[in-house]
């Protein structure tokens, strides 16, 4: 599967909801589900937003690590997904998932 595939697939709220749980990281998925609620949203439109947040603010440098880990494992999707709502989480000039600061 394409890059760009699995960015359009994720980038739908109920496929990216159901990808969370794939996670298997209860950690993680404990972070989305806060900051999604200080958002007043659903983990799967934090999950979504998060990719769409990677895709208009990642650097060179964060697309070429996620490739990276994308090519280590045999669930690429699921890795992108973890990647995109770990930087969504890491808020880079004030700006979150949502698409505002706090």
């Amino acid at each position: 599967m394409l890059l760009g595939d699995i960015i359009a697939q994720l980038d739908d709220e109920a496929v990216a909801a159901e990808a969370l749980l794939r996670l298997d990281d209860l950690v993680l998925l404990g972070r989305v589900r806060e900051a999604a609620g200080r958002d007043q949203i659903l983990p799967g439109e934090y999950a979504a937003r998060a990719v769409r947040l990677f895709s208009d603010a990642a650097t060179d440098e964060d697309w070429v690590t996620m490739i990276g880990i994308m090519s280590q494992t045999t669930e690429p999707g699921i890795a992108c997904l973890r990647r995109m709502v770990e930087f969504a989480l890491e808020p880079r000039g004030g700006v979150h998932a949502c698409g505002h600061g706090h």
